[in-house]
């Protein structure tokens, strides 16, 4: 794991607004720490710079992997890449249904289904932060 130096991590919190960059779940309400991803892993020569880093909590983190892309199974069956948090932004791939994130387009399907984000245990996570009034992070609200 390449260390990522504390200014470059609090940079890329602060321009996440403390949420993850894919379903938009609040760092405040984990027991575990989100991560600092590389977009493109290392593996695939990602560089550990700001324009490659999001913040993602650990199942989106762990769902995502080494990812670059997948099948678009749903549509099209091509490989798809995948939403990239820092080219793209979230609207124009997703839309916030209650507690579903439905895809707009063919990188918002591919990434709902790689990262299983309505899945029924993440569901019912974000129903609960719902009625508490803390989904989806207030911080990424407010910035939109």
């Amino acid at each position: 794991m390449t260390y990522i130096p504390a200014e470059l991590r609090r940079r890329v919190i602060e321009r996440a607004g403390n949420c993850c960059a894919y379903c938009l779940l609040s760092q405040e309400d984990l027991a575990f720490s989100f991560h600092i991803e590389h977009i493109i892993v290392e593996k695939h020569n990602g560089e550990t710079i700001e324009a490659n880093l999001g913040l993602s909590c650990p199942t989106c983190n762990a769902y995502k992997g080494s990812d670059l892309s997948s099948v678009d199974w749903d549509e099209t069956g091509e490989v798809i890449p995948l939403f990239h948090p820092r080219k793209h932004q979230w609207e124009e791939h997703f839309i916030l249904e209650g507690a579903q994130i439905l895809p707009h387009t063919a990188q918002g399907r591919v990434t709902v289904f790689l990262l299983k984000l309505n899945s029924p245990s993440r569901l019912a996570e974000r129903r609960f932060l719902i009625r508490l009034k803390r989904y989806p992070c207030s911080q990424r609200a407010a910035a939109n």
